[in-house]
């Protein structure tokens, strides 16, 4: 008789391995450009460099789902990603372990929709329209060169695979 994938019999040993792998932070952040190309930046209260809407995926959350939340939780906005458009690979540094994070595509936001942007106020000071050069002077050179790779991506229609940042591979959209 057999099983649907969610009730496969238990593999012996298979809770001991799982809880013997490594683990990984995992994040993820939204990109959101404007009509000239620009992209959404926010200032964080609690820190002195700029980021892209985002943060840390919750426990039984997907990183659609927590990117989905960040940008209601920190703009306002109701808006769902988009295609996934880059991974990075951040390793450890600083006391902080190694993490991934995943970047969506937000789209071409309108004037009507930054019009109703509402900031979380325990966590965002201001955002901004920022070209790739402002990105840079805000943002850690690390998360700035994300969302260069990303804006690459989104411009390409494929996907950038990144290690600190730094693009290793990127993936072609199908042209099927």
């Amino acid at each position: 008789m057999a099983t649907a994938p969610d009730e496969q019999p238990q593999d012996i040993g298979s809770a001991e391995y799982t809880h013997a792998v490594p683990r990984k932070r995992l994040a993820a952040t939204v990109v959101f450009t404007d009509r000239t190309g620009r992209v959404l930046l926010c200032e964080p209260t609690y820190k002195q460099v700029w980021e892209a809407p985002g943060g840390a995926v919750e426990h039984d959350e997907s990183p659609r789902a927590a990117a989905a939340r960040e940008v209601r939780e920190e703009l306002g906005l109701g808006i769902e990603p988009g295609r996934l458009v880059a991974v990075d690979h951040v390793p450890a540094v600083d006391g902080r372990t190694e993490a991934l994070v995943l970047v969506y595509d937000g789209g071409r936001l309108t004037e009507q929709q930054t019009a109703v942007i509402r900031l979380a106020g325990d966590e965002l000071l201001s955002w901004a329209w920022c070209t790739v050069d402002e990105a840079r002077e805000r943002m850690r050179p690390l998360v700035a060169r994300r969302i260069a790779a990303a804006l690459n991506a989104i411009a390409e229609g494929g996907v950038a695979e990144l290690e600190n940042g730094y693009p290793v591979a990127v993936r072609p959209a199908d042209r099927g």
